[in-house]
C-alpha cells in the first residue's frame, strides 16, 4: 500500500534549502512519492469554487515542472508527480516535452496527474479556451502518450494536427503513467476508461457518497474492458483529520476498505505553523506506518 505526500506548495516558502530539506526528509522517511499542486496565476479575489479562497494571488504556487526538475536533482528514489496539472490550460505537446525531460532527469520516477481545473481566469490568462476544455482533454492525453512512445507522430485530431514530428530526448517510461484527478461523475468515468489511476477529490471524506463514486468508477472500468483492481485509486488524508497518526491511519483504513489502494498525506491547509510543523507531521505519519 503506497503512501505519499502532497508538497505544501502554499506554505513551504521560497528558500531552496527548505524545499530541499523537505524533499530529502520525505525520501529518507520512506515515503513512496510526493505530488505537486499546479496553478500558474491566482485571482485577486476568490470565485469559481467553494475552496477558491485558498487559490488567490496571495497564495504561492511554485511552477510544477521546474520544481520537479529541482526535486529530481536533490532526491534519488522517491516518486514525483503532479496532483494535478491543469492540462487543458497548457499546450499538450509542450507538456509532453517537459514531462519527458523530468522523467529522464529523475530516472523514470514521474507520474503525470492531470485534471480539467475550475478557474476560468487562469485559462484566460494563458489564452486557452475554458469552454471546450473537457472535449480537448482526452485528445491531449492520447497525443502525449503517442509522443512518449514513438519516434515520430503524425497527428490528425479535432484539436491537434501536425505532420510527422517527435520529441527528443525521450522519457524513460514509454509512456509516462497518467492519472486523472476527478470529482464530477463524467470526469470519474473518463478516468475509469483511460487513466492509469484516479486521484480522488482530496477534500472528500470516506462517506457513503464517496463509496458510490468508487463503485461507479469500478463499474465503468469493467464496462470498458479493464480490470478495476489494476487501476490506481488515491485518497487523501489531511493532517488536521484527527489528532495524530493513529487517527490518520484510521481514516486511511476507512478509505482502504472502500477500495483506495494508495494514499496521499497532505499537510497543507491543515493549520500547521511553518515548515518545521510540516516536517514534524510527516515524521509522525511515517513512524506510524
Amino acid at each position: 500500500m503506497k503512501l505519499g505526500l502532497s508538497f505544501p506548495q502554499t506554505e513551504i516558502g521560497t528558500d531552496p534549502v527548505v524545499i530541499k530539506d523537505f524533499l530529502q526528509t520525505a525520501e529518507g522517511l520512506g515515503y513512496d512519492f510526493v505530488t505537486f499542486v499546479d496553478h500558474v496565476v491566482g485571482e485577486d479575489a476568490p470565485r469559481g469554487a467553494s475552496f477558491a479562497n485558498k487559490y488567490t494571488r496571495d497564495y504561492m504556487f511554485h511552477e510544477v515542472m521546474v520544481l520537479m526538475g529541482y526535486a529530481a536533482a536533490v532526491t534519488e528514489r522517491i516518486g514525483l508527480g503532479t496532483a494535478v496539472m491543469i492540462l487543458p490550460q497548457r499546450q499538450a505537446t509542450l507538456v509532453a516535452k517537459q514531462a519527458a525531460e523530468v522523467d529522464l532527469l529523475s530516472g523514470g520516477r514521474l507520474r503525470l496527474g492531470v485534471g480539467l481545473g475550475w478557474n476560468k481566469v487562469e485559462y484566460d490568462a494563458l489564452d486557452m479556451n475554458f469552454a471546450n476544455r473537457a472535449k480537448r482533454f482526452s485528445e491531449q492525453i492520447d497525443l502525449m502518450r503517442q509522443l512518449w512512445s514513438n519516434r515520430v507522430v503524425a497527428y490528425d485530431g479535432d484539436y491537434h494536427k501536425f505532420e510527422a514530428a517527435g520529441i527528443n530526448p525521450e522519457p524513460v517510461q514509454k509512456p509516462i503513467p497518467i492519472w486523472i484527478g476527478a470529482m464530477g461523475d463524467p470526469a470519474i468515468r473518463r478516468a475509469a476508461r483511460i487513466a492509469d489511476g484516479w486521484f480522488m477529490f482530496p477534500r472528500q471524506e470516506p462517506s457513503d457518497e464517496a463509496a458510490e463514486k468508487l463503485s461507479m468508477f469500478r463499474q465503468t472500468a469493467a464496462e470498458a474492458g479493464r480490470e478495476p483492481d489494476s487501476i490506481g485509486v488515491n485518497a487523501t488524508v489531511f493532517a488536521n483529520q484527527g489528532n495524530g497518526a493513529q487517527e490518520w491511519r484510521s481514516v486511511m483504513e476507512q478509505w482502504r476498505a472502500m477500495g483506495a489502494n494508495e494514499f496521499t498525506f497532505r499537510t497543507a491547509e491543515a493549520d500547521l505553523d511553518g515548515p518545521d510543523a510540516h516536517m514534524a507531521a510527516i515524521r509522525a505519519m511515517a513512524e506510524a506506518r
